[in-house]
């Protein structure tokens, strides 16, 4: 009676701006395939989607140029994606043959992205389920350029079933579909940005849009931009020194600069600048328009991965520090430490990651990491002595940095389903409508942490859920009168808090056009970063100065 369901496996890492070692990473992602978590059903099986969301993935002179540089980053993830895979499909008997029948690799790419330093790579087992695909972007750097931002995926998932099938639907299609939108994010650093952080929340929010919104706007319906909202402020928050202490005669300023930053980001006074999808002088279908392209699409999954930098103190730790341990019988274990998490206050609090879900955690902080520090230092020191392994590989010696509290950083978030598909199916009037209600859900199996890994000082985080697949009518908020374009609801507390009702933060529909024209300028920082500081830019410059001057010596001559 319940719908079918995608095994989705959500992987996110801050590379630091390393190319991995592709058979370390195969042995990790070979325990990740593995892992056996609250459902136990795992095992061998292999996902169906496999996303990976990658921070620093390369050096910013080569993220700033794009693809050409980044292929050879991308296709190590690829490689020991699929050498992982084929080491299971070999121990069930099946290695060689995809579920499709055709022979090759377990997974194939469907799609690379990357803005600035942050990519979001898609595989899937059968390439034919997924039929369509959308991008967007955005950045939190000066000029909205790509250091820090966010890179989306939306994808249509076609799902070929029995006519006879059971599930949530009032039809008989061979072929149900669902959205998946996959955002992979690297927001701001350091331990007292924790309202850019909320605010780099809000950009993604307002600018990751999947179109853009002058061309999904009708005529004439498409604002000005204010030239407020042309000055482009860095939204990084990646300063390198702590912010100056307020005094008590700077209180009100704060007060305002809080309610600004919460507001909109800034403090401009136009209307240009407010919440459209809030403004009541916004017509129903403009709203409407302007969400069907945001993140927060009502008909669709969404799911956001990466290096969230949410930390546990809004200071660096003083002399003497204690730092959380591994051992469950110490009073310093890391789940004491876990309720200091400015994420999950944050976003209990309703100021980040507005209706997002977040599967309990159970493992140690996911940075920062010492990998090989002095001897005698390493936290695991006799385990490495010993020669211990981990998934098949020798431990790395590692201790936390003593100069950053260890935090949760990399973490994966999900929109579950709507509260309304499961108050609206046809199970409602059967007795087992409850238990089966409770099934539509996305149900989380894993979410772990990988171990250290020599090349990162960020430990791996991987999710994997059984996700419903629902068909836009099952996902769509239904209504109660409909009348001149006004869209009404139940009166139910639990809707209204539901982002895909009301959107925390207006769609910025200037935001994809300032964004094209970061993108030409990241190109031009990318090339000169490139020529200044790479050794392949030297070699450019090198021979095009002996070309120079050969040049120069045979046109003398003449």
């Amino acid at each position: 009676m319940t719908p079918s369901t995608i095994d989705l496996l959500i992987l996110t890492f801050n590379c630091a701006k390393n190319l991995i070692n592709v058979a370390v990473w195969a042995a990790h992602l070979k325990a990740a395939l593995s892992a056996q978590g609250v459902g136990k059903g795992n095992g061998n099986t292999l996902p169906d989607v496999v996303v990976f969301s990658l921070q620093e993935v390369a050096p910013l002179a080569y993220s700033f140029i794009g693809p050409f540089f980044l292929n050879t980053y991308y296709a190590r993830y690829g490689e020991a994606l699929n050498l992982a895979a084929g080491q299971l499909l070999e121990e069930a008997d099946e290695y060689g043959t995809s579920s499709d029948g055709a022979s090759g690799d377990p997974y194939k790419l469907i799609r690379a992205k990357n803005v600035g330093m942050t990519a979001i790579l898609l595989f899937a087992r059968e390439p034919s389920k997924i039929q369509r695909i959308e991008e967007a972007e955005c950045g939190f750097g000066a000029a909205d350029m790509g250091n820090k931002g966010a890179v989306g995926l939306r994808v249509t998932w076609s799902d070929v079933v029995d006519g006879n099938d059971n599930a949530i639907t009032t039809t008989t299609e061979q072929a149900k579909t669902t959205e998946l939108t996959f955002v992979a994010t690297h927001l701001a650093a350091m331990e007292w940005n924790l309202k850019k952080r909320n605010a780099n929340w809000r950009s993604i929010v307002s600018g990751l849009t999947f179109a853009n919104p002058r061309n999904v706007l009708p005529a004439g319906e498409f604002p000005s931009e204010s030239r407020a909202a042309r000055s482009t402020p860095d939204r990084s928050g990646a300063g390198d020194t702590a912010p100056v202490a307020r005094t008590r005669d700077d209180s009100s300023s704060a007060d305002a600069d809080d309610h600004t930053d919460l507001a909109y980001g800034n403090g401009d006074g136009d209307s240009d600048a407010q919440p459209l999808l809030n403004n009541p002088r916004a017509s129903a279908s403009y709203k409407s328009t302007l969400q069907q392209i945001s993140i927060f699409k009502p008909t669709s999954h969404l799911f956001l991965a990466g290096d969230l930098n949410y930390r546990i103190d809004t200071t660096t730790p003083p002399p003497l520090a204690t730092y959380p341990s591994f051992d469950p019988s110490s009073g310093n274990h890391f789940s004491h430490f876990l309720p200091r998490d400015q994420l999950t206050q944050e976003r209990e609090a309703g100021r980040t990651m507005h209706g997002l879900s977040e599967a309990p955690i159970t493992f140690g902080p996911t940075y920062k990491y010492d990998v090989h520090p002095a001897k005698g230092e390493a936290v695991n020191e006799e385990a490495v002595k010993r020669g211990d392994k981990v998934n098949g590989v020798p431990e790395v010696p590692w201790r936390f940095a003593s100069h950053r509290w260890p935090g949760w950083c990399d973490r994966v978030l999900y929109l579950d389903v709507p509260p309304w598909v499961t108050a609206t199916t046809e199970l409602e009037q059967q007795p087992e409508a409850e238990a089966e209600r409770e099934k539509v859900k996305v149900e989380v199996e894993v979410y772990d942490s990988l171990p250290v890994v020599e090349t990162s000082d960020h430990r791996p985080v991987f999710f994997r859920a059984k996700v419903p697949v629902l068909g836009e009518e099952a996902m769509r908020l239904p209504l109660v009168s409909e009348g001149e374009g006004e869209r009404e609801v139940e009166e139910e507390e639990e809707w209204k808090r539901d982002p895909r009702v009301s959107m925390p933060v207006a769609v910025d529909v200037h935001a994809w056009e300032r964004r094209a024209a970061a993108r030409r300028k990241e190109v031009v920082v990318g090339w000169t970063a490139f020529l200044w500081s790479t050794k392949e830019g030297a070699l450019v410059l090198a021979t095009l100065l002996v070309m120079g001057v050969g040049s120069w010596w045979l046109l003398r001559d003449w």
